[in-house]
């Protein structure tokens, strides 16, 4: 009777018990473990204590500083000043230090540090301090804005780092215990468990490849590029973001996949912008619309809605109205999923997919490539008594639209820098608008545009495309 009684008590309380999974599937076995709840008095009174410590020494606190030049007084500024008092008062400006606070993640004996990509953007100087209090200098050799990460270097003094192996994230399955570990609001290294609330949640709009790991795991301020553990003891992920009313964690926090970690990581040796795979098509989601009217029992897959002329995807085989519903195995649900398995796969390789087309299913196997750069950037800066100046502009190609993040095939001209207080910048233009035409010229190189904006004209028409939608805007000549 006893133990009929204490079998109930252990699965009325299973979500907060199942610690016994620790040991069971953790230190035990390793990621091959049988997975299993636990089934006596003795399984709940298990700890995490051994992995926490185990993984800790890993987890570090990454503090930033970054000097702000603010102006004494925009008055100095102010021609109504200037017109009476010239420059017998200087535009002087004041210097201010900005400080942050995050943490990260030591994925390599040899100090390599994962982190996210906000917690040191613009940072003029960042120090990792290890658990054990040892402080350390970083250096940047990858920012990855697309994804939230950053890869850090220290250099050694001594024996070998500690470390956390990356797991395979695929192997996650929702219900799985985690340990989120970081610095939440710099009172110290701390650790919360939960479980995997869900996988590939691709509707958080945080970053570009929205595939993110959903966990209740608590998740604060600081904890910003954190380890997200499983119970062998690997990163599943590294934590980005919580969704929150109030700014504190509200039981929903999200951490990048440890695949996408694994791929900014092997791309971190290289120079010049990180080069991820080329579908070389336009995708839309399969809407509750579409799948009723092509026979689909439910919406899911990635529809190819253009192809490029010369991309891996027509070479391949695929179509306009294809629709692709896995790759490698791995089902796509909606265009975001398949971003995310493109971009964590390897240049050079194949990728397999199953494709639904209207005269019946196909395979096709599909080359991994590069993005090319063609046509090359000719990045220009734009000068002279005209609406753009101040503005950097590049030639689109397959590679610069992927560095941008362009979902769509889109050719012409593309603003990558506006100088502060530059016309370009008062009229409001932005990095990664599309210059369309200016005046009766249509914009489909840097040439041409620099060529149109040599005009002096009445009035200035111009018209970019912004987010997908195009505006215009008139300036006097």
């Amino acid at each position: 009777m006893l133990d009929f009684t204490i079998r109930r008590r252990i699965r009325a309380i299973i979500a907060t018990a199942a610690v016994g999974y620790l040991v069971v599937a953790g230190l035990a076995g390793g990621a091959s473990a049988q997975k299993s709840v636990p089934e006596s008095a003795e399984g709940i009174t298990l700890s995490f204590a051994p992995l926490v410590k185990q993984a800790a020494p890993a987890v570090v606190n990454i503090f930033t500083r970054k000097a702000v030049q603010r102006r004494a007084s925009p008055l100095f500024d102010d021609p109504f000043f200037r017109r009476f008092f010239g420059d017998a008062f200087p535009r002087q400006q004041r210097e201010r230090v900005e400080t942050s606070l995050g943490s990260g993640v030591i994925v390599q004996p040899d100090g390599l540090v994962v982190t996210n990509f906000h917690v040191i953007s613009g940072a003029d100087e960042i120090k990792v301090v290890l658990a054990d209090r040892r402080e350390f200098t970083a250096t940047v050799l990858r920012e990855d804005e697309r994804s939230d990460l950053a890869v850090l270097k220290i250099e050694p003094a001594g024996p070998v780092f500690p470390h956390i192996e990356i797991g395979d994230s695929d192997d996650l399955e929702v219900g799985d215990l985690v340990i989120a570990i970081g610095n939440p609001f710099g009172v110290g290294q701390t650790v919360t468990s939960g479980i995997v609330s869900g996988l590939a949640r691709t509707n958080v709009g945080i970053t570009d490849f929205n595939f993110f790991i959903q966990t209740d795991a608590a998740i604060n301020p600081g904890n910003s590029g954190g380890a997200l553990l499983r119970m062998d003891g690997k990163l599943a992920g590294v934590n980005t973001a919580i969704f929150s009313r109030s700014g504190g964690s509200q039981g929903i926090g999200f951490a990048v996949p440890g695949n996408m970690v694994r791929t900014v990581i092997a791309g971190a040796a290289g120079s010049g912008p990180l080069q991820r795979p080329w579908l070389g098509a336009d995708m839309q989601d399969v809407t509750a619309e579409i799948a009723e009217a092509i026979g689909l029992p439910r919406p899911t897959g990635a529809l190819i809605s253009e192809l490029h002329p010369d991309g891996p995807a027509r070479r391949a085989g695929l179509r306009v109205g294809d629709i692709i519903v896995e790759i490698d195995g791995q089902r796509v649900d909606d265009m975001e999923s398949l971003a995310f398995r493109i971009a964590t796969s390897q240049i050079g390789n194949d990728a397999d997919l199953s494709v639904m087309r209207s005269n019946g299913d196909v395979r096709i196997r599909l080359a991994l490539e590069a993005p090319p750069e063609i046509p090359l950037r000719n990045e220009t800066l734009l000068r002279g008594a005209q609406p753009m100046a101040g503005a950097t502009v590049v030639n689109l190609s397959p590679a610069v639209a992927e560095e941008r993040g362009f979902s769509r095939l889109t050719a012409g001209v593309v603003i990558v820098e506006v100088i502060r207080g530059s016309p370009a910048a008062r009229l409001g233009f932005r990095p990664d608008d599309v210059v369309l035409r200016v005046n009766d010229t249509e914009i489909g190189s840097v040439a041409t545009l620099v060529g149109a904006v040599e005009d002096r004209p009445e009035a200035w028409r111009l018209a970019i495309r912004r987010n997908g939608q195009r505006l215009t805007v008139t300036v006097p000549g």
